[in-house]
């Protein structure tokens, strides 16, 4: 089971994005940002899935700070394709963010790319 932590502004409509999706093997919590980062940091977690209005910095500060930059990547206010997503993953990203506004078109395309790779 792939487990996904979200966080941030908009977590609990993060969550509720990716859970509607009913991906085989994926399950998704709601959860504080420090929090996030002790469990991914002890395998407890796999992924997370942070929101601030910009998508460039509060969706990420704590995490950046504790797993460093290279478990990290923040989208800002661009949708990536699931290729872009896939890509990342397999350079080691497991933190992603990104803006508010764009959960519906850019929370997907991350929890399918996730899903895919098994």
């Amino acid at each position: 089971m792939t487990k996904i932590l979200t966080g941030g502004v908009g977590k609990v409509e993060v969550a509720d994005a990716v859970k509607q999706l009913g991906l085989d093997g994926v399950e998704v919590t709601v959860s504080s940002d420090m929090d996030a980062a002790m469990k991914l940091r002890v395998n407890q977690a796999d992924f997370y899935l942070g929101t601030c209005h910009t998508g460039a910095g509060a969706s990420l500060g704590v995490l950046v700070g504790l797993m460093g930059q290279a478990a990290c990547h923040t989208f800002g206010r661009t949708v990536p394709t699931e290729d872009e997503v896939t890509a990342l993953i397999a350079s080691g990203k497991k933190v992603f963010g990104f803006a508010m506004d764009q959960i519906g078109d850019v929370a997907p395309v991350i929890a399918r790319a996730i899903a895919a790779r098994g």
